[in-house]
């Protein structure tokens, strides 16, 4: 039996579902076409838009088709590669680390298990759990970055500000089918509705099932 707090969180998805699907187009996360692609584009994510992401990637992915191919090029050639993107610098070295932790352990091939993937330079658990779920199929885990954060904590869904507390609490309240999409519709809300420092309470569509919208909707500034 479900709690009650399970059933409005699953309330809760529906509805932004419902809100977001048309929304879920080119750019609205990273574009990619093959694992290798994936690993990097998620990688490069971190701290950046995915709009500038795919900006970049569209030529990056041209030049660099194997992880040979980041293995071997030099850190200073990668870094004009991906100059526009933030943490330029630390991400270069990522990429060339990439490159030969995926050439020299597992034959220049994305291994298939969130133990190995984070073995790769920047990589984490969410990128990980995100790569397993988008390129393999394999719901591993929620991924929880700053927006999920934010709206899960907004909602009452988690009390919790550790980023693998939070995935805990949302993958107890919803099935393992829904993960990604936990991911995807609360980054879309966040971007679209439920912005820091302040929401944009009324216009959102789940205010009704929300614990903070009154809060906020009180704070509303006069003119």
């Amino acid at each position: 039996m479900k709690s009650i707090l399970q059933q409005r969180g699953q309330s809760l998805l529906r509805k932004l579902k419902k809100v977001y699907a048309r929304a879920r187009v080119p750019d609205a996360f990273v574009l990619w076409s093959t694992p290798l692609e994936l690993v990097v584009a998620t990688m490069l994510s971190a701290q950046c838009t995915d709009v500038r992401v795919n900006l970049v990637t569209r030529e990056l992915f041209k030049k660099y088709r194997t992880a040979a191919d980041y293995a071997n090029a030099p850190v200073a050639e990668l870094e004009r590669a991906i100059g526009s993107i933030t943490f330029f610098r630390a991400k270069s070295r990522y990429l060339q680390g990439i490159g030969r932790v995926l050439v020299e352990r597992f034959g220049g091939e994305v291994p298939r298990t969130v133990e190995e993937l984070i073995l790769l330079p920047g990589v984490a658990y969410k990128s990980a759990n995100l790569i397993m779920a988008k390129e393999f199929g394999v719901q591993t885990g929620v991924a929880v970055d700053t927006h999920v954060t934010r709206v899960a904590a907004r909602l009452g869904l988690t009390k919790s500000k550790n980023p693998i507390a939070i995935a805990a609490d949302l993958e107890a309240l919803f099935p393992r089918k829904n993960w990604l999409e936990v991911n995807e519709y609360m980054i879309l809300h966040g971007r679209a509705v439920c912005r820091a420092p302040r929401p944009k309470c009324e216009e959102c569509p789940v205010r009704d099932l929300c614990p903070s919208a009154r809060l906020y909707l009180k704070k509303k500034p006069t003119k």
